[in-house]
């Protein structure tokens, strides 16, 4: 009917933004990773978050950006365009916000207090920060949209909390601990602060 033609319109506009923005993540990660193999042969990777380190703090920004390996990449790039997209349901304003406190609390929150001698790497902090983010927004919004979500990202994605545990040599467990609690915060934040934003 003609008078759902403004809606469709609508929903159709914030769909194709949410594919070009992720795109546009899809594209930096990919490139950042073959420059640095290419030209820099991994040396970029150093820029990473190094605990305690006053030019480490840089890597606050730039550590979701660096890889250790195509391995590692391929290994977040799935999940973290899957709950990226979850994440934009809201909107693509709640995703940038939500990017934003996730990649400077958790960021800090490694940098004060992972292990010393370190370099943490990986947008890994990211995916633990959007699952953190997915299922506290269930839990302090309270609708049956966002517990749906909130449910089926545990269903999907629930292995993952063994993550945050110290399990494995050469994993930053603490970059993804801090992701999540960061996450956590961030959707109590944005839900007791809703964004009215639009995505158009």
């Amino acid at each position: 009917m003609s008078y759902d033609r403004p809606l469709l319109s609508e929903l159709k506009s914030a769909t194709v933004a949410r594919f070009q923005l992720l795109g546009v993540v899809l594209v930096s990660l990919w490139s950042i990773e073959i420059i640095d193999f290419l030209v820099f042969g991994g040396r970029l990777n150093r820029y990473g978050i190094r605990p305690r380190s006053l030019g480490g703090l840089w890597g606050i920004p730039l550590a979701p950006l660096l890889h250790g390996d195509f391995r590692h990449l391929i290994a977040n790039t799935v999940p973290l365009l899957t709950l990226s997209w979850w994440v934009m349901m809201r909107s693509i304003g709640t995703w940038f916000k939500a990017t934003l406190l996730i990649t400077l609390v958790g960021g800090l929150g490694t940098w004060l207090l992972a292990r010393g001698g370190s370099v943490h790497i990986g947008a890994s902090g990211l995916v633990f920060g959007y699952l953190g983010f997915l299922l506290g927004r269930g839990y302090y919004e309270r609708t049956m949209g966002a517990i749906a979500i909130s449910l089926f990202v545990l269903v999907t994605y629930g292995a993952m909390f063994w993550g945050v545990f110290p399990t494995q040599p050469g994993i930053s467990w603490e970059s993804h601990l801090f992701g999540f609690i960061s996450g956590i915060a961030a959707a109590y934040w944005l839900t007791s602060k809703p964004d009215i934003t639009s995505d158009r």
